[in-house]
């Protein structure tokens, strides 16, 4: 018996061994970037951005034509559209190395659930891949040919890694149209007007707003002001400049803020649902526009103040448009609702969107200005101007 045991095992080991399944990199298409656009009701087109290894590795690869391959193909889904994509390219697709999802903002006002499942249950794509909306068609992005960077895909994902707007990955778009309150929001991205007429595609993707859903579906944007205020809600500004103006001075102060904590607190006393949103903030001083040298303890008041104001417009502009206008709890006030009180919320789930349009929202804002950087005297301004006190 031992010895039928041992044997067995000695044939299980060298099953293991040797490469009977290795895939050679070259035989492999990298894909740097999809962009998916809507065809009509039954047929949506898929653009992938395959990497040309050829062109890095020959040295020859200082014109982006060569960096990169565009192949597009329409299906009645994802899955149908990649298969005949595979029919263009020579080699096996590989989707390991892609960080990049756009999709166009016809498709994303049709709806983008059933555009998720594919990404999701396919066992390559990454879950922190980053997805936008396109404000014009999402495969035009993919042909830009950046002089900066390599190509496309690159700079949109230095983009999202630089933390200046909202980051939103293949598992929190999941998680988002999976959540009990149906709102979603996805960055939105454009090009950059061409400098030079003969070169159209010699130009750079930039983000510029939000896209806002409500049950897989796009209903509307956001400005970058009011998305400011967004992250401010969902406690996600990481990198910003606070620009503010100080009452009774002329010219503006600019500030970075260098940490930041935002805390929601739901209440429902007597029946009336309620947010608390209290904001904690440091900043430095990286500009002074007016006349206060900013070091004494009665003009950095002035300006916290002022950082204090401006916050507070920016969280109201946002409410303004997520709560009364498009209804849509991209703020994540229902989740906290849900975990403080959740036989409360399940009562009312299926009319979150009336709750939350009427919810009531105080916010308590604390901003510090702790450096006013290496200077005291505003720079370039005559000693006799500059206000001491």
């Amino acid at each position: 018996m031992k010895k039928r045991l041992a044997l067995v095992l000695w044939l299980c080991c060298a099953c293991l061994g040797g490469c009977w399944d290795r895939v050679e990199i070259n035989d492999v298409a990298l894909v740097t970037a999809v962009a998916m656009d809507f065809v009509s009701d039954r047929a949506v087109e898929l653009s992938v951005q395959v990497f040309v290894p050829r062109s890095f590795s020959s040295g020859d690869g200082g014109t982006n034509e060569a960096m990169t391959l565009i192949r597009s193909a329409e299906g009645v889904n994802i899955a149908d559209a990649m298969s005949k994509v595979q029919l263009k390219i020579p080699r096996k697709v590989f989707w390991g190395h892609c960080k990049v999802y756009i999709y166009g903002q016809e498709l994303a006002r049709h709806g983008l659930e059933e555009y998720i499942d594919y990404y999701a249950r396919h066992p390559e794509p990454r879950n922190r891949a980053f997805m936008y909306v396109s404000k014009g068609k999402a495969s035009e992005l993919l042909k830009i040919m950046p002089p900066l960077e390599r190509y496309s895909a690159e700079v949109v994902r230095k983009l999202s890694e630089l933390e200046i707007g909202l980051e939103v990955t293949l598992l929190d778009l999941q998680k988002m149209f999976a959540s009990p309150t149906n709102a979603a929001a996805l960055p939105m991205i454009d090009m950059m007007k061409p400098p030079k007429k003969e070169r159209p595609q010699a130009t750079n993707p930039y983000l510029f707003g939000t896209a806002v859903f409500k049950n897989g579906k796009m209903i509307g944007t956001l400005s970058d002001r009011t998305t400011r205020g967004v992250l401010w809600l969902r406690d996600e500004v990481s990198s910003t400049t606070v620009t503010i103006k100080i009452k009774g001075e002329r010219g503006f102060v600019s500030l970075n803020p260098i940490r930041e904590k935002t805390k929601l607190t739901p209440l429902i006393e007597n029946g009336k649902w309620k947010m608390l949103v209290d904001i904690e903030t440091e900043g430095d001083i990286v500009q002074n526009g007016t006349k206060l040298t900013l070091n004494t303890p009665e003009q950095i008041a002035r300006a916290e103040e002022g950082m204090r104001e401006d916050i507070q417009t920016r969280i109201r502009l946002a409410l303004s448009q997520v709560q009364k206008e498009f209804k849509a709890d991209i703020v994540n006030f229902g989740r906290e609702f849900h975990r403080k009180y959740p036989k409360e919320f399940a009562a009312v789930r299926e009319n979150w969107d009336q709750v939350f349009s009427q919810l009531e929202v105080e916010t308590k804002i604390k901003a510090f200005i702790r450096r006013p950087g290496l200077i005291s005297v505003p720079g370039g301004l005559p000693e006799a101007e500059v206000q001491t006190n």
